[in-house]
């Protein structure tokens, strides 16, 4: 496995190698839990499909539980998607409470977040998040005890807005993971290095910021995705679409969760010498592109981000045969 990780000036690594080395064969003997438990913290009354997206792409690759913790407005309608997932409806919007009940609230949202916490694999943070201030600061209590706990995050959307204005949250954290898009890197780039993109010298502007931020894994979300955890960059450019609906950020950040959590534990029984959080954003690329090639060679300028969720069983199926 770290042979395919080295390539010196050559950033593009053996990402399909990779993917079938962390994908975990089905084992008639495993039970419930064991194939991955995964949460995502995120959903409010405005946004409820991008934590649904995450979640259910979670299960389609092969975890066997998706959580999603998520406001109270938003529960019954990503409830309504699917009965898969396991749907909380703990967390709560500043226009819905009074000032003096913010202190209990928060506290309480804590406590039972805590009663889970031990069970998950990998949490993603920010789908459908939304800014509402009182909300950050409840999930940024949430990451801070995810850490405690050594509890791997995916930030995404929402939760790449609340980590650029406060980098303390993930900063030193070797299990986090930020899948910044095009404009969320440039604010990035901006907090932390405090100066604008250099598209001439990318790779070695990802390292810095990487580093900067000390040694958290960046997926840098483009026509090639780049990836750094401030050691190394490596790029997954096969496979990919032409179509750029929205929501396919979601299905990577619910990809990267599964693969990371696989890739962690193939690491701590010793079976690869590498870090876990570049293998799992590089399986998760990977896979998340070539569903996104199958589905638009089907349906073409319509394809949208639920076309890609039903292609990625058979994407993973055609990399990995399960026979």
């Amino acid at each position: 496995m770290q042979s395919v990780m080295i390539g010196g000036p050559h950033l593009e690594v053996d990402a399909l190698c990779i993917l079938r080395s962390i994908s975990p064969a089905l084992d008639p003997t495993k039970h419930k839990g064991q194939a991955g438990k995964i949460a995502v913290i995120g959903g409010c009354r405005e946004y409820t499909g991008a934590p649904y997206f995450a979640a259910i792409s979670a299960l389609k690759i092969g975890a066997d539980l998706s959580h999603v913790f998520c406001t109270k407005d938003a529960a019954p309608v990503i409830k309504g998607y699917s009965p898969e997932l396991i749907v909380h409806p703990l967390l709560e919007e500043s226009y819905n409470i009074r000032e003096e009940e913010k202190t209990s609230i928060s506290k309480k949202v804590l406590d039972e977040v805590d009663k889970w916490m031990e069970r998950f694999d990998c949490l993603v943070i920010g789908p459908g998040l939304g800014r509402d201030p009182f909300l950050l600061d409840c999930v940024s209590d949430i990451m801070r005890h995810a850490r405690r706990s050594n509890v791997p995050m995916v930030i995404d959307g929402d939760g790449l807005f609340l980590v650029t204005n406060c980098v303390d949250l993930v900063k030193g954290y070797p299990l986090a993971v930020l899948t910044p898009n095009v404009n969320e890197y440039k604010r990035l780039v901006n907090k932390v290095l405090n100066c604008e993109v250099n598209d001439q010298d990318g790779p070695q502007q990802l390292l810095s910021l990487a580093k900067s931020i000390g040694g958290v894994t960046i997926l840098r979300k483009g026509q090639s995705d780049y990836i750094s955890d401030g050691a190394a960059v490596r790029s997954v450019s096969i496979y990919g679409s032409p179509r750029r609906c929205g929501g396919q950020g979601d299905i990577l950040s619910g990809s990267v969760a599964v693969y990371v959590a696989w890739a962690r534990e193939l690491v701590s029984k010793g079976k690869f010498d590498a870090n876990p959080t570049m293998l799992g954003c590089i399986a998760g690329s990977t896979l998340m592109r070539k569903a996104a090639s199958v589905a638009f060679a089907d349906k073409k300028r319509s394809t949208l981000t639920t076309d890609i969720i039903e292609c990625l069983g058979r994407s993973l199926e055609a990399i990995c045969p399960v026979g």
